[in-house]
C-alpha cells in the first residue's frame, strides 16, 4: 500500500533521523575533551603544589602557571557544565531551547584552548558546527525560531556563573594567593 507524503514530509523525516547520530557523535566529542581537559588538569594540579609552599608574587613562572590551571579549570567546569545540559535533550523540541546558549560558551572555549591545547580547540570548533546544524535542523523540524541575543545573554550569565565557581575552587585550593584578576 502506498501512502501519500508531499517532499517536505519526507524532508523532515530525513532531517530528524539524521539528528540523533550528529548528536551522539557531538556528545562523543565532548566527551573526548573533557577526558583530555581532566588530565591536564590533573597534571596542572600537580605541578602547582609547589606554589602552596613557594608562591612569589613577582615570579613570571608562577604567574603563569596560576593561569594555566584557572584556565584549563574554567574549561573543563564549562564544558562539564554543557554536558549537564545536552543531558537535558529529551527530544527535538527540546533541542531549538537548550543548544542555542551552548554553541557560544563552546567557542569561547575553544579560543581560551587554541594557545594552549590546539588539538581540543579544533574538536571543539568542530563541535560547535555540528550543534549548529544539529539547531538548524531541528529548527526547521519544529518552526521554531530564535532570540540571538537571548541566547549570548544566557551564555554569558553561564560563564560568569562557572568563572565563579573556578575561583572559588581555586581558593580553596591555594588560600593565601589572590585571584582577583
Amino acid at each position: 500500500m502506498l501512502v501519500n507524503c508531499n517532499s517536505l514530509e519526507i524532508e523532515n523525516i530525513s532531517h530528524s533521523v539524521t539528528l540523533v547520530p550528529r548528536l551522539d557523535y557531538s556528545i562523543n566529542l565532548l566527551s573526548q575533551n573533557l577526558e583530555i581537559l581532566k588530565e591536564k588538569r590533573q597534571e596542572v594540579k600537580k605541578q602547582n603544589q609547589i606554589l602552596l609552599e613557594d608562591y612569589e608574587h613577582d615570579d613570571k613562572t608562577h604567574l603563569k602557571s596560576l593561569d594555566l590551571e584557572q584556565t584549563v579549570l574554567f574549561c573543563f567546569e564549562t564544558l562539564l557544565q554543557i554536558k549537564k545540559q545536552v543531558s537535558m535533550i529529551s527530544g527535538v523540541n527540546t533541542i531549538p531551547e537548550v543548544l542555542p546558549p551552548i554553541i557560544p560558551m563552546i567557542r569561547t572555549v575553544s579560543a581560551k584552548l587554541y594557545d594552549i591545547f590546539p588539538n581540543c580547540s579544533q574538536k571543539l570548533s568542530e563541535l560547535s558546527v555540528h550543534l549548529g546544524s544539529i539547531v538548524l535542523d531541528s529548527a526547521a523540524l519544529t518552526k521554531a525560531r530564535f532570540d540571538f541575543s537571548r541566547s549570548n545573554e544566557e551564555s554569558s550569565i553561564f560563564l560568569d556563573e562557572v568563572k565563579l565557581i573556578v575561583d572559588s575552587k581555586l581558593r580553596k585550593q591555594y588560600p593565601n594567593l589572590d585571584f582577583s584578576k
